[in-house]
């Protein structure tokens, strides 16, 4: 299996269903694996008083608290029903990321979801670690702003509890993550480290970084996409439009062909242009029969395949010419 690609629609429907279709449909055009939502209660997972994060301030305004701006992005369990119906009608995975337990169950027991994502915010969540491996699914977990230890911690939780397959996404919790803090090298650590399949869940600007993760052998890629970068919301300005999404999954397909199996051979087409460009043993001036072959009266020319290879120069040299032989013609044995 090659890179599996989650387009990642977030809350970028604003907490409309049309729009959460529309996503469905447009990460189905780009070519995408599967398009992964959030799912919640806005009651079960804040505070009324809790206080924006920066990126949220800077790409809404703050004029109004983090509670209200996330209850106005929320859809219904019904509604993520009708995205997963819909999703099984075009042939595009639906997931989706449940914050809160209430959401984890609605997720896992009614909708029958594969798999669970964990977004990096529960990296440090003990307690709901262990209900999700509780469940007995692969996971996928985020591991922004978390420590190489933290992420140990959340894995051990995960396992104890009978979680299936672990894989980890190395992230940058910052929207956009700018290109000094994405530290790719970070994923070629958490594989080394856990010797789990390992990916990136991106949040740059553009698409050069997830392809990059590709090329350094990103198992899973995560990217967020919206229909109009334009459109008022938390996530919209750091996020791709469907036409660089779609780049974006031909680039890493691009990449995917071009890293091949690593066997160092020559390739079909090569084998077919060796005998154009490969050189051969020819006479670097006319040549008698049994006079003696050597740097004086050799050379190395293409001769479109002709006469001995190169590679077979010191059998040649010290050796007698069995016949005559006009300038630039190939020497045979």
């Amino acid at each position: 299996m090659g890179v599996f690609i989650i387009a990642e629609a977030g809350v970028n429907h604003n907490g409309k269903l049309d729009l959460a279709i529309a996503l469905c449909d447009a990460a189905k055009s780009a070519g995408a694996d599967a398009v992964k939502f959030q799912t919640f209660k806005t009651e079960n997972i804040l505070t009324k008083t809790a206080a924006m994060a920066e990126y949220q301030e800077k790409n809404i305004g703050g004029s109004e608290s983090q509670f209200a701006m996330v209850k106005a992005l929320e859809l219904g369990f019904a509604d993520f029903e009708t995205l997963q119906r819909h999703c099984q009608s075009i042939g595009i995975l639906f997931l989706s990321t449940p914050d809160d337990w209430e959401s984890l169950d609605f997720l896992t027991d009614g909708l029958k979801l594969p798999m669970i994502k964990i977004g990096s915010g529960e990296v440090t969540n003990i307690p709901y670690l262990r209900a999700i491996g509780g469940k007995h699914l692969p996971v996928v977990l985020s591991t922004g702003m978390a420590t190489l230890g933290e992420v140990e911690r959340a894995i051990k939780e995960l396992r104890d509890s009978g979680s299936g397959e672990i894989s980890l996404l190395h992230c940058t919790t910052n929207y956009p993550c700018q290109m000094g803090e994405v530290n790719l090298n970070a994923m070629k650590t958490l594989r080394q480290a856990f010797r789990l399949t390992t990916g990136y869940s991106d949040h740059t600007l553009g698409i050069e970084i997830p392809i990059a993760a590709a090329a350094m052998g990103a198992e899973i890629i995560e990217k967020h996409f919206t229909l109009d970068r334009s459109m008022e919301g938390p996530d919209h300005s750091a996020s791709l439009e469907p036409s660089e999404l779609a780049a974006m999954v031909r680039a890493i397909r691009n990449i995917e062909l071009a890293l091949g199996d690593g066997i160092k051979r020559p390739n079909r087409s090569e084998e077919k242009i060796k005998p154009s460009v490969r050189r051969s043993i020819v006479a670097a001036k006319p040549i008698k029969k049994g006079e003696i072959l050597g740097l004086g009266n050799l050379l190395v020319k293409r001769a479109g395949g002709k006469g001995i290879p190169s590679e077979l120069w010191d059998l040649a040299v010290g050796g007698r010419a069995h016949r005559n032989y006009e300038a630039d013609e190939a020497i045979e044995w």
